[in-house]
């Protein structure tokens, strides 16, 4: 029997090695390709946020006289901001010291409106403070603290902007400070109401800070216009010595629960940001899950970014937050298409 290959068995052994060969190449390249393309999806889908910039954030150099309040629309588009959110704070002393308040008022208004055009960043919002407690149960001082609010609802409407954002401080009794809560949240509401303006609450320590209890104060104004701002980080209920911000915190709402029971009510959202890893992932918040109760609340709106960090410089802190809000964003995103 010969068994010496002949030419037409080279032939077809040849014939065989080929498809493997170019089979193989065509599945590594599928592959290849499919891969390509989760990546492509991946890099290219936007967040489903826009972003703006908490003024809270440079209140370093803004205290230390090296950024003027005024130029916050400036510094926000060249940090590649859309939206900004104001600290009246910030403009409060040079309106009050003023030999013509409403005067002073108006010039201010004018100067940052027509920065922020120029700028082309969206007027979003202005935090208010330092302007009476809102959930007072002295009756007087309430609506006292109403009408200091009402030159800031005026102001956001002049300005563009959606809301105000307020503090509800006032009694540390859990049913005295619901009750007070409502009233002068409602009183102040109304008013903003006939200037398109919402009133929206921080969860800003102490009863504010308790998400459930709130919410039941945002139900019982039950307005469209009364909303909350859920902060990722500010859920400190009680700090030593009943200091109300700077000492330790000694006891604490659970923030993802709270987070998720604001979400219903919220017309702005705050990402807080204190430190980061190597990774760029904030140390002490999980980004992605919040930002997953964020997205599936159906919130698409501004997330301002609000940096309190000690160990990067505040644009250092700026961008870190903006960055992992992009990428964390990119991603849900993605998954969702």
């Amino acid at each position: 029997m010969n068994l010496r290959p002949t030419k037409l068995s080279y032939y077809f052994l040849f014939l065989f090695i080929s498809f493997g060969f170019f089979s193989c190449k065509d599945q590594k390249a599928e592959k290849d390709n499919a891969t390509t393309a989760e990546v492509k999806i991946e890099k290219n889908a936007e967040p489903f946020f826009k972003l703006s910039l908490a003024q809270w954030s440079l209140n370093e150099p803004i205290f230390a006289g090296e950024l003027d309040p005024m130029d916050f629309a400036e510094k926000a588009n060249q940090m590649g901001f859309e939206g900004i959110e104001y600290v009246s704070s910030f403009y409060g002393q040079r309106i009050s010291e003023a030999n013509n308040p409403e005067e002073a008022m108006k010039k201010m208004l004018d100067t940052l409106k027509a920065k922020s055009e120029e700028f082309n960043v969206e007027n979003v919002l202005i935090m208010v403070d330092g302007e009476g407690e809102l959930a007072s149960p002295n009756q007087a001082e309430r609506k006292k603290a109403v009408e200091n609010h009402k030159k800031w609802v005026d102001a956001a409407n002049f300005l563009g902007a959606h809301s105000i954002r307020v503090n509800l401080f006032g009694s540390e009794e859990p049913d005295e400070w619901k009750a007070s809560a409502a009233k002068g949240l409602k009183e102040l509401s109304e008013y903003a109401a006939e200037k398109n303006i919402n009133v929206l609450v921080e969860n800003h320590g102490y009863l504010s800070s308790d998400a459930a209890l709130l919410v039941e104060v945002i139900e019982d104004v039950n307005m469209e216009n009364c909303g909350t701002l859920p902060d990722f980080g500010n859920f400190c209920l009680k700090r030593e010595g009943g200091e109300r911000w700077e000492a330790k915190c000694v006891e604490e709402y659970p923030k993802y629960q709270g987070i998720e029971e604001m979400m219903p009510h919220a017309k702005a959202v705050s990402a807080k940001s204190y430190d980061f890893n190597e990774e760029g992932e904030e140390t002490s918040l999980d980004y992605e899950r919040i930002l997953k109760i964020v997205q599936d609340a159906g919130y698409t709106g501004f997330i301002g970014v609000e940096y309190e960090g000690e160990n990067l410089s505040p644009e250092e802190g700026i961008k870190a937050t903006k960055e992992l809000l992009i990428e964390v964003g990119r991603k849900l995103n993605s998954n969702n298409n």
